[in-house]
C-alpha cells in the first residue's frame, strides 16, 4: 500500500489532488511548521493578466505550528478573493454550475484555524471531483512515506516524476498557452465532470 504525506493547502494546485487521487493512503500533516508563501495559505488561478496568487491572512500562534495558525479577518480578504474568482472564471464553462458550492467558503466565518478551513475545502473539492481518497490529519508518519511537502511548493517546486501536467481547455489558454498546475479550482471551472481524468 503506497502512502505519501502532504501539507494542508489552501484550494491546493493539480499535483497535490493528484497526489490525494492517486495514493492509498494520503497523510495530512499536523505538526509541520507554517511556512510563508506556499499552498498552505495560497492558491494560484489565472487571470486576464496571467497567473494570480491569492493569499489567505493568517495569525501565528505562540509555536508557529500549522495547528495553532489562525485566520486573519484583515482587509476584507474573503469578498477580494470571489470576486477575483468570478471576475477570473465567470466565463468559464462550469463556473455557475459549482458557485454554489464554493460560494460559502467565501461568506461564511466558520473556521477560525487555518487547518480546519483547508479540511472543509479539501472535503468539498472531492466531493466536486467525486473522488474518496483514503486521507487523515497526521501528526506522524513513517519513513516509508512519501514526502511531499516542500516539492509542492509555488516559489521553488522540485522535480516530481509521477506528476505531468497534462493540458486541459482554459479561459485565456489563447493568450497566455496552457498554465500548468494552478489551483484545483481552475481544472473544475473549465473541465467539470471530467476534472477527474486530468488527476
Amino acid at each position: 500500500m503506497e502512502s505519501c504525506i502532504l501539507s494542508t493547502t489552501y484550494f491546493g494546485p493539480v499535483q497535490w489532488y493528484q497526489k490525494l487521487y492517486r495514493y492509498d493512503r494520503v497523510l495530512i500533516d499536523q505538526q509541520e511548521t507554517f511556512q510563508k508563501q506556499t499552498f498552505r495559505n495560497r492558491c494560484l488561478i489565472a487571470t486576464t493578466q496571467g497567473i494570480q496568487a491569492l493569499t489567505v491572512p493568517v495569525v501565528h500562534g505562540s509555536d508557529n505550528q500549522i495547528t495553532s495558525i489562525g485566520i486573519s479577518d484583515h482587509g476584507n480578504w474573503r469578498h477580494l478573493h470571489w470576486q477575483a474568482l468570478q471576475s477570473a472564471y465567470g466565463d468559464s464553462p462550469f463556473f455557475e454550475y459549482y458557485e454554489d458550492d464554493i460560494r460559502p467558503f467565501f461568506t461564511e466565518r466558520n473556521w477560525e484555524r487555518l487547518v480546519d478551513y483547508n479540511d472543509a475545502i479539501c472535503r468539498k473539492m472531492c466531493e466536486l471531483l467525486d473522488i474518496q481518497p483514503n486521507y487523515e490529519l497526521c501528526t506522524m508518519h513513517d519513513e516509508l512515506t512519501k514526502d511531499f511537502r516542500t516539492s509542492i511548493n509555488p516559489k521553488h517546486p522540485l522535480p516530481d516524476l509521477d506528476f505531468a501536467p497534462r493540458p486541459y481547455y482554459q479561459v485565456y489558454r489563447q493568450k497566455h498557452g496552457f498554465l500548468p498546475n494552478l489551483s484545483i479550482l481552475d481544472l473544475l471551472f473549465n473541465m467539470g465532470p471530467e476534472s477527474i481524468f486530468f488527476l
